[in-house]
């Protein structure tokens, strides 16, 4: 092995991360969460569209996201960023505010629905686990029903960062100044390149991550 090229030995090297980053239990612990992904991400946009039609405004019905179906929402980038970095997205869902009854008040509700299904599907989790924690095996499920808890907490943290085109983004434009509303509306072209500073910088850990984690340990700690 020492009689090995530098070249051919960190290529080895290389190659065994990788097979070790794709083991058999990789797999198998990608396959278990996928449920809890597919929902989390679905509850989260269907939330969008529904609280949207219930204030006037039926676009994401016409355009078929008034679903719980996953394929209507899903966006390949963003399901893969959810499997391989902790966080993502799903499709956008469409939204007129003008056809709300209540503009302002109706666009922090929509913006607030999807955090607030995520929230909730995170608490309907740990009352399950919670009740199955003391009972005898289903290990399997009782760690499927811990990571539906955490992947939930992860979207709704992510979401309420005040960066377009994130929710909390939109529930802080309706509370500033018109003044400060301008102001922060210029800042819309560089807010990709926000997102990706934070995920470089690792800042989506303690934005993120932290939050997600306490909270998870907290819901389910009984």
């Amino acid at each position: 092995m020492n009689g090995l090229p530098e070249k051919t030995r960190r290529t080895r090297r290389e190659n065994q991360a990788i097979f070790a980053f794709f083991s058999p239990e990789w797999v198998r612990q990608t396959i278990l969460s996928l449920p809890a992904i597919l929902w989390a991400l679905t509850i989260h946009e269907w939330a969008h569209a529904w609280v949207a039609h219930k204030c006037g405004d039926d676009t994401a019905l016409f355009e078929g996201r008034l679903t719980l179906n996953p394929l209507a929402h899903l966006d390949p980038i963003g399901t893969l960023m959810l499997l391989f970095a902790g966080f993502g997205w799903a499709k956008p869902v469409p939204v007129n505010r003008y056809n709300f009854r209540y503009p302002s008040r109706d666009d922090i509700l929509v913006s607030l629905g999807g955090v607030t299904a995520n929230l909730l599907s995170a608490i309907a989790f740990a009352v399950i686990f919670v009740a199955l924690k003391r009972v005898p095996g289903y290990y399997t499920l009782k760690g499927m029903l811990n990571f539906a808890v955490y992947i939930n907490l992860v979207l709704l943290f992510f979401n309420v960062i005040p960066i377009p085109p994130l929710d909390g983004s939109h529930v802080l434009h309706s509370y500033l100044p018109y003044r400060l509303q301008v102001r922060y509306e210029q800042l819309y072209p560089y807010a990709p390149f926000i997102l990706i500073a934070l995920i470089i910088t690792r800042a989506t850990v303690f934005l993120v991550g932290v939050p997600a984690t306490l909270l998870g340990e907290l819901l389910t700690m009984w």
